[in-house]
């Protein structure tokens, strides 16, 4: 009997673990793709062919890695919660197809740019890797809003909804909220790599794309705590958790502090703080739940403890992370050091 309630402890433990491994590479994803997305809305506004490309340029090492936490969140979502990843897959399948479009023509834009002079060839794909920047930052935000809220489900965990029903008043609020803070992350990280003049024309829109997310993110937070009260109910049955919420008040005010003294470095940090508050809110909000039921949450709802995989695919998925992710976190902290600093154009940019 100690056997078995000692396997079941360690099988509950394992699902907790797995689960929050696939919450920390959403959130490695959103940190790091994020600021490529931002940069990416920005593009436009920039008007000197120069500058724009050496917006390009700030993140030309880095785009294609950052990406990787997106795919190794994918995978880790397919292995250790196979239910969960096919309901997911049919219920998203047309956002899911529109965000991997968008990351195609992205790479594509960013690649195609600079290979002809002509002005008109140079403008087609900074207008394709604006609109592909936005449309993976709504499409993040409108997944990550229906889950929150809910889809509809049947008994055996299938999708008994049609693509209308994802594009609900608050899953499209929650991609607003996420293109506003993505383009203050990006804002910030562009500021961060660039001098001189374009430097301080950046510096003149940090202030505005904080402005812009906090209306959304004080919104999406009283329509949240209004509309969908199963996100408060963990932090209100452990009450540590508001520490949470309260960090990401404090990181989020204090970005124009540092901005203002030119600590840009420091900003950057606390925009990523405040992400990674965000994401932790919202894997707490879930838990246990992966995909919430909108028709009966309390029957067909899918959770980390009936939808997971079997103790073994477990404890081996867990030994290769381990293995696995410090190398990863070792080769993008070398990328990362190897390209700091300014950016400066010559015959190898973009």
């Amino acid at each position: 009997m100690n056997i078995l309630v000692s396997q079941f402890n360690l099988f509950s433990d394992l699902q907790f673990i797995w689960f929050s491994v696939f919450v920390i590479l959403l959130t490695g994803y959103a940190i790091l793709d994020g600021f490529d997305l931002g940069v990416g809305m920005m593009h436009l506004f920039a008007k000197k062919d120069e500058d724009r490309r050496i917006m390009i340029n700030s993140i030309g090492p880095l785009w294609d890695g950052n990406a990787v936490w997106l795919v190794t969140a994918g995978g880790a979502l397919f292995a250790g919660f196979p239910n969960v990843y096919a309901t997911v897959c049919s219920a998203f399948y047309i956002p899911v197809m529109v965000l991997l479009s968008g990351l195609i023509f992205r790479a594509v834009a960013i690649e195609f740019r600079s290979k002809q002079p002509m002005a008109w060839w140079r403008w087609c794909w900074d207008v394709m890797f604006s609109l592909a920047s936005l449309i993976i930052s709504f499409d993040f935000g409108l997944i990550a809003g229906n889950l929150v809220r809910g889809i509809p489900l049947d008994a055996q965990g299938e999708f008994i909804g049609d693509f209308s029903s994802l594009l609900n008043p608050y899953a499209l609020f929650i991609g607003g909220v996420t293109v506003a803070l993505f383009l203050m992350h990006g804002v910030i990280f562009v500021v961060m790599k660039t001098e001189d003049e374009l430097h301080d024309r950046l510096r003149l829109w940090v202030n505005p794309a904080i402005i812009l997310f906090i209306l959304f993110y004080a919104t999406g937070t009283m329509a949240t705590l209004i509309y969908m009260p199963h996100m408060a109910e963990t932090m209100k049955e452990r009450p540590i958790f508001f520490l949470i919420a309260i960090i990401n008040i404090f990181a989020i005010a204090n970005i124009p502090r540092e901005i203002n003294l030119g600590r840009d470095f420091r900003a950057f940090l606390c925009s990523s703080l405040n992400i990674i508050c965000l994401l932790a809110l919202f894997g707490i909000g879930l838990y246990p739940n992966v995909v919430r039921a909108l028709n009966d949450p309390q029957n067909l709802s899918l959770t980390i403890y009936k939808d997971s995989s079997s103790i073994t695919t477990l404890q081996i998925l867990l030994m290769i992370a381990l293995i696995g992710m410090p190398m990863v976190i070792s080769y993008m902290s070398i990328v990362y050091w190897v390209f700091r600093g300014k950016v400066k154009l010559d015959s190898t940019s973009y």
